[in-house]
């Protein structure tokens, strides 16, 4: 029942006409308590009284999100362009699953940006010349984005700036011999301290991801060529990493949230001066 005069309607009715699923006579708590113990887990919500069954078949039909390329799945098809052509730099992105904001932030600093399908070859991508490249954000296992490494290699041994969030930074990782691992619990939310090693300077910082590159503060595992440069100050988790020689960087964390912290948005302007700064 509701009680306010202004109220056109039930909580339930309005749930089951947006079919948002709702739970009773579960204990949440426990609930929680196991998955902070065990980690992340495959779930279902089943109604009936065959609901035991049927959920455990839908469990074993949903795969593991450990080897899943999501990243080819949500890609554009097509290149597309944003931003005005008159616009000082361009810039190629790879779209593993790219956000919106982050080609309005692009576009509010004088960029106009290509977006690319994620298998796009790095020739071709680099055909227009652009001053620098993005490799987006996306969903998935890194390692399954198989083909990514070989592309993002040939794009920054051309010399070409290149940034990278999220996914792309976890494909620089790997591009020059890390490796990632899938993590209990992921980052999810935006209020993650991250601390630049350089600085000591904490970020808080918004995050959602399910996978890690691996390492600790010192060094990413396998990857000589990279330095560490931010770490998560609540697991101790790589949160960024820079290539020592070439223009090539990445975050794990979203500097562009929107609504969320602003603490890491200079990254974006440090990306814009290797372009400016560029030989060509």
């Amino acid at each position: 029942t509701y009680s306010n005069w202004r109220a056109t309607g039930g909580l339930e009715p309005w749930l089951a006409a947006a079919q948002v699923p709702i739970i009773q006579d579960v204990d949440t708590r426990r609930l929680t308590r196991h998955l902070r113990s065990v980690g992340v887990m495959r779930g279902v919500i089943g109604a009936g009284e065959d609901a035991d069954d049927r959920s455990r078949a839908a469990l074993e039909a949903c795969p593991s999100m450990v080897g899943l390329d999501l990243a080819s799945r949500v890609s554009t098809k097509e290149p597309y362009t944003w931003g005005d052509p008159r616009a000082r730099h361009h810039i190629v992105a790879y779209d593993y699953g790219i956000k919106r904001n982050i080609l309005r932030l692009f576009t509010e600093n004088d960029c106009r940006v290509t977006v690319v399908p994620a298998d796009t070859p790095a020739a071709k991508a680099l055909e227009s010349e652009p001053d620098g490249v993005f490799l987006s954000n996306g969903p998935g296992d890194p390692e399954a984005v198989a083909y990514a490494p070989e592309i993002i290699r040939a794009i920054t041994m051309d010399g070409i700036p290149t940034f990278g969030i999220c996914l792309g930074h976890q494909l620089l990782g790997l591009t020059f011999g890390g490796s990632t691992v899938k993590m209990p619990y992921g980052h999810r939310g935006g209020n993650h301290p991250v601390k630049e090693v350089d600085t000591g300077r904490v970020l808080i910082t918004s995050q959602n991801h399910g996978f890690a590159v691996t390492g600790n503060d010192q060094s990413v595992t396998g990857a000589a060529e990279l330095e560490v440069t931010h770490v998560n100050l609540n697991d101790g988790t790589i949160e960024g990493l820079r290539h020592r020689e070439l223009p090539v960087f990445g975050v794990q964390y979203h500097p562009e949230a929107a609504p969320g912290p602003h603490d890491a948005r200079p990254l974006f302007q440090e990306f814009l001066s290797a372009l400016r700064g560029a030989i060509r």
